[in-house]
């Protein structure tokens, strides 16, 4: 759907027929916005970009909060498009670059290892009820051949990073940081680069660790967290519960809350977002501080 004229397509998701389609749009669009759909919108976005014409991925769920301002409940493809269009329109989302194939061969690497490990708990679980011993051989197995996968991904993963100098370096700064380990740095690495590029509330924000207030009049209700990328978030928390025993800033910041009245779970996160604003400073200061 293109803003103001109305005009609407419906284009088989090819590189041929694709490109067909940008070739034939009209000179000189500002912006193109479409809607993360696990990885199906990236065609789409690189031969936009590559065609010059610059490229924005929403969350969903945005989009959805603006069709529901608007008054749209209809849900169809046409419907989508004229709504995604309007919110372009209107909100002008800032354009950010597409992830290089190195950066998402990292992310996939990182998203496969995620779902391996998924697998093998969910069947460490099992084995724990089961008695039947054939059925406990098949579980055991299958746990094996798991391990041997995640061991591999874990190699791949390594090598991948020790290829490129920059996230190298990056690597070796947040494995400084008491509570971060490999997991949770490759993590960082593939789900948030733009770790180091944006102030404080901006990552944590993207983290999904920004409070949110909720209050009304006198009223005043707890503060949350809400959305934000959640693989980077499940990976702090792991790390955090390292961190708030071993790591002296966080342990005694991890304290003072709890001292203040403040439940695990709260204080946890609140150094879940200290700890992310920590290693946002040091590359920061590392890779893009400008000289005085």
């Amino acid at each position: 759907h293109l803003e103001p004229t109305g005009a609407s397509w419906h284009v088989e998701r090819t590189p041929q027929a694709l490109s067909s389609w940008i070739a034939a749009l009209p000179q000189n669009i500002e912006l193109a916005v479409a809607e993360a759909t696990g990885g199906f919108e990236s065609l789409v976005a690189a031969l936009l970009v590559e065609a010059g014409i610059p490229t924005a991925i929403i969350n969903p769920r945005q989009i959805r909060n603006f069709a529901s301002a608007q008054g749209t409940r209809a849900k169809t493809d046409a419907v989508d498009a004229r709504v995604i269009s309007r919110y372009a329109s209107l909100m002008k989302p800032v354009p950010r670059p597409l992830p290089s194939d190195q950066h998402r061969e990292l992310g996939e690497l990182v998203a496969r290892r995620r779902q391996l490990v998924e697998t093998a708990t969910a069947e460490k679980n099992r084995l724990s009820a089961i008695t039947n011993v054939r059925v406990r051989k098949s579980i055991e197995a299958h746990l094996r051949w798991l391990e041997k996968q995640i061991g591999d991904i874990e190699d791949q993963i390594t090598t991948l990073i020790k290829n490129s100098p920059i996230w190298e370096a990056k690597h070796r700064i947040l494995l400084s940081v008491c509570g971060v380990g490999p997991v949770t740095a490759s993590t960082l690495l593939a789900e948030l680069p733009e770790l180091g590029t944006l102030g404080r509330r901006q990552i944590a924000a993207l983290a999904g660790l920004a409070p949110f207030t909720h209050q009304s009049g006198k009223w005043r209700g707890r503060s949350f967290i809400q959305g934000g990328r959640e693989p980077v978030r499940r990976a702090l928390f792991m790390g955090i519960k390292s961190a708030v025993r071993y790591n002296p800033v966080l342990s005694e910041f991890y304290q003072q809350l709890l001292n203040r009245g403040k439940l695990k779970s709260v204080a946890k996160t609140a150094c879940m977002r200290k700890l992310i604003t920590i290693l946002n400073a040091l590359i920061r200061d590392s890779f893009y501080a400008l000289p005085a």
